[in-house]
């Protein structure tokens, strides 16, 4: 079964102190070059994904809003800072990286062009390196310890041994 025709979504920010749930089929996918998209998700551009005419339920925590506009608000974790909406008199667009299995959720417009950065469309020419393939952080790599919640619903979080 594809991710477009799922009968429910889940995903949450990065600590994992916000969680949820969509049943439904997702709307339109884009990625948003505007300025407030820019400076809410401290990155070239937002990709997001429309949840209207979707049932979304917070399964974990709250979502803090900010009011971006007059007629936006953006939500966030109020714990890591994680982007987690757009929300505007129209409906509710998700962060497409904030899901589980943001993989499935591809986006088919840009918007806001206007505002795009001139280097975005070369970023897929720059050499790529995995990860483990530097060698200058191969030793500090192996010693890591993620604290990021899974991509996955849990029961508890933080694991007892964080705590």
């Amino acid at each position: 079964m594809s991710l477009d025709n799922r009968p429910y979504y889940t995903g949450g920010c990065q600590c994992g102190a916000v969680r949820f749930r969509i049943e439904g089929r997702l709307g339109d996918a884009s990625v948003c070059h505007c300025r407030m998209c820019q400076k809410a998700s401290g990155n070239f551009y937002l990709p997001l994904v429309s949840v209207r005419g979707a049932h979304v339920t917070w399964t974990r925590g709250e979502r803090k809003r900010f009011q971006s506009s007059n007629f936006g608000w953006r939500g966030f974790c109020g714990d890591c800072g994680t982007p987690l909406t757009y929300e505007a008199p129209d409906g509710m667009a998700l962060a497409i990286a904030a899901f589980d299995e943001p993989q499935g959720i591809t986006p088919t417009i840009q918007w806001g062009i206007e505002s795009k950065l001139p280097y975005t469309d070369h970023v897929a020419q720059l050499p790529g390196v995995g990860t483990m393939e530097d060698p200058d952080a191969v030793e500090f790599l192996k010693k890591l310890v993620s604290y990021q919640h899974p991509d996955h619903d849990t029961e508890t979080w933080p694991p007892e041994e964080k705590r």
